[in-house]
């Protein structure tokens, strides 16, 4: 027995040094191809004329840390999930509230159009209706259920799927009308914090990030994990794919944004500055893909600039951590949560949802090789 105990003791061992190994040959692999960053060939991009983005809503209502909001897809809409344990539906343009779902969580750490889920270990689903008077609460339904708190939810392209994260280190596919799980996804080593889902009608892939400092993609169909990487030195709190499905965002509690490239395989830039010394809890991409949106501890929104990898502008007003940054579905607003119990709704122009991108296509190449592929707004 004693004996047995010391070879798997062996085997263990050579597996480890052997799984080092190869990261080491991946490693320089990566290294070898590492022969342009992204500030480099967009050299001659025009810079970002000077952005103007005010506050034009705050929405008020919870009692306590707003923790997660997102847009419908009526580009009106919204839904937040709060610590006071209320989810509230919102006119963000008229800050009307049309719903409140009180739940038995107090901590509801994510919702989605239309998921919800928190320190219960459940995500939930609740149909909503124009009947502002009708009992939601008493039409919730659990969907999900994992062993510890879960983090994220997003519905995948048919809504009839829900994809989850969660503190027990996994992610899941389940079934909405069921409630039966369709396929699990193992490879994180900690607490999975955030998963986004890729934007393509048939996209068969999602990312997330966690406490492992790692971030995953994912092949829904197989449950493999098909791509991953390691250069966070802090917990990934947020990922957010390209608009493209290309690249993805992540956000750290390291202070940083990175900005990883699917096709190279690798991370193409790093959005940091040494006054920059709180974490990164949420991220998103404007419409064109041109500005990375990140909100952070110290409470401020900072703009960054894809493409040149400086910052934009610095956007100011909460009181407390910025908990979730969205863009609406148009690309007209940015819409923000905040631990100070309160929503902003923001845009750079005066005309409302009338603003026009023009749009051109980047294509760069380094000896002969398509190296980067950005459309961007002007």
């Amino acid at each position: 027995m004693a004996c047995q105990g010391l070879q798997k003791g062996e085997t263990l061992e050579s597996l480890k040094r052997e799984s080092e190994t190869l990261k080491k040959k991946l490693e320089e692999e990566r290294n070898k191809l590492n022969d342009v960053e992204l500030h480099q060939v967009a050299e001659k991009v025009e810079v970002l004329s000077a952005l103007s983005i005010k506050t034009r809503r705050v929405l008020k209502g919870h009692g306590n840390k707003v923790l997660c909001m997102d847009w419908c897809k009526d580009k009106r809409r919204m839904v937040s999930s709060s610590q006071d344990g209320k989810v509230i539906v919102w006119d963000a343009f008229t800050l009307n509230k049309e719903h409140g779902v009180p739940l038995p969580c107090t901590w509801v750490l994510a919702c989605a159009y239309a998921p919800l889920s928190g320190l219960d270990n459940k995500c939930s689903v609740i149909p909503l209706s124009l009947d502002k008077n009708e009992n939601l609460a008493a039409k919730k339904k659990s969907v999900a259920m994992h062993t510890n708190y879960v983090s994220g939810c997003s519905f995948t392209n048919s809504d009839m799927q829900l994809l989850t994260s969660s503190g027990d280190g996994t992610c899941a596919l389940w079934d909405v009308e069921s409630g039966q799980l369709l396929q699990s996804f193992h490879g994180h080593t900690a607490d999975v914090l955030s998963l986004d889902l890729a934007p393509s009608e048939t996209g068969n892939t999602f990312v997330s990030g966690g406490c492992d400092m790692k971030a995953n993609v994912w092949d829904m169909r197989s449950g493999q994990n098909i791509q991953s990487f390691e250069s966070h030195e802090s917990d990934i709190n947020c990922v957010k794919y390209y608009p493209s499905g290309d690249a993805f965002a992540s956000a750290s509690d390291d202070a940083t944004c990175r900005f990883y490239d699917l096709r190279a395989d690798r991370e193409v830039a790093v959005y940091q500055k040494d006054s920059i010394i709180f974490g990164a809890s949420t991220c998103d991409f404007s419409l064109s893909g041109r500005l990375l949106f990140a909100g952070y501890n110290d409470y401020t929104i900072n703009v960054w600039d894809v493409l040149k990898g400086t910052r934009a502008t610095i956007l100011f007003g909460h009181e407390n951590r910025v908990s979730r940054v969205r863009v609406s579905p148009d690309g007209t607003a940015l819409g923000s949560a905040s631990w100070d119990s309160t929503l902003r709704v923001s845009w750079s122009f005066s005309t409302g949802s009338n603003y026009i991108f023009r749009f051109i296509k980047l294509l760069f190449w380094v000896n002969s090789r398509l190296v980067l592929e950005f459309t961007v707004a002007f």
